[in-house]
């Protein structure tokens, strides 16, 4: 099913890669720990829907526990939301995860809808856990997590029905992912993309995106960087969904929380000013 397998010495191409890796390998943040404990599918992204109010009912000493059950229904949503854009799947497709992170949306893809599904990360740590939780969901022949690089993954060109980025696409230069993706999938192949995008007119001078950028290692694209490299990569968008209001909630919640880590008032500020979007762009190869 693969052609050339990058070696690990070859996986991580940068300084900046070697330091996302570096981060991402020692990263055991509580937020995305214990989210994932309540039934063990572990994300490495944010949340969608209004909170259930009544989380802040019932004894003071339980409210933290109810407040993580309920940021992870949020975080479990906002994965569902992405596959229900993912098209018509059959259980004989092949899906990829590319920035797969410790694995919850790839399972949730094959337990929906029963296809092979491959993740791949340059955080060998990630790789080795999402593995582990495959495994024990007696998966790991359907759902594979690789040590590569999503910008030169070495699978089959034309191989994939669909492709997805979860909040990973601000590790990269867009026109090399999308340049990949194309590759990778079939003519009428599905892309869905959900990402944090700065606001080209007002994001790049904004603080609050800034502090994103530091505090995650990553560089935030402008929103009309997508939809250029889009285009020059065969990839037409066929929906696009601002889910910034949809998003706010939970990051309201996550600031009340014992799993908070401090990021939550620059990412609610640039919410709300404007200089910031949380957005989905599905996308078919042509």
């Amino acid at each position: 099913m693969t052609t050339t397998v990058p070696s690990a010495t070859t996986v991580l191409r940068t300084a900046f890669q070697k330091s996302v890796a570096n981060y991402w390998n020692l990263e055991k943040d509580p937020v995305n720990i214990k989210l994932g404990e309540v039934d063990g599918l572990y994300h490495h992204h944010y949340g969608l829907g209004p909170v259930d109010p009544s989380v802040f009912e019932g004894p003071d000493e339980t409210r933290d526990e109810r407040m993580i059950k309920e940021m992870h229904r949020l975080e479990t949503a906002q994965a569902d939301v992405l596959l229900d854009h993912l098209g018509d799947i059959a259980p004989t497709d092949a899906l990829l995860d590319a920035g797969s992170g410790r694995g919850g949306t790839s399972i949730m893809a094959n337990l929906r809808f029963g296809c092979e599904v491959d993740g791949v990360s340059i955080s060998e740590q990630q790789v080795a856990f999402a593995n582990g939780q495959a495994h024990e969901r007696g998966i790991a022949d359907r759902v594979r997590f690789h040590f590569r690089n999503m910008l030169d993954t070495g699978f089959e060109t034309a191989s994939r029905r669909a492709i997805w980025t979860n909040e990973t696409t601000m590790y990269v230069d867009l026109f090399e992912a999308f340049g990949e993706f194309s590759r990778l999938l079939a003519p009428g192949g599905r892309y869905v993309c959900i990402t944090g995008c700065s606001n080209d007119v007002t994001g790049l001078r904004s603080k609050a995106v800034s502090r994103i950028d530091e505090h995650y290692i990553c560089n935030i694209h402008p929103r009309s960087q997508y939809f250029k490299a889009l285009a020059a990569n065969n990839l037409v968008p066929i929906s696009v969904v601002d889910l910034t209001a949809d998003t706010i909630p939970y990051w309201e919640l996550r600031a009340r929380s014992s799993v908070a880590t401090g990021i939550e008032d620059p990412f609610l500020t640039a919410y709300k000013e404007g200089s910031f979007h949380y957005l989905m762009i599905v996308a078919d190869r042509v």
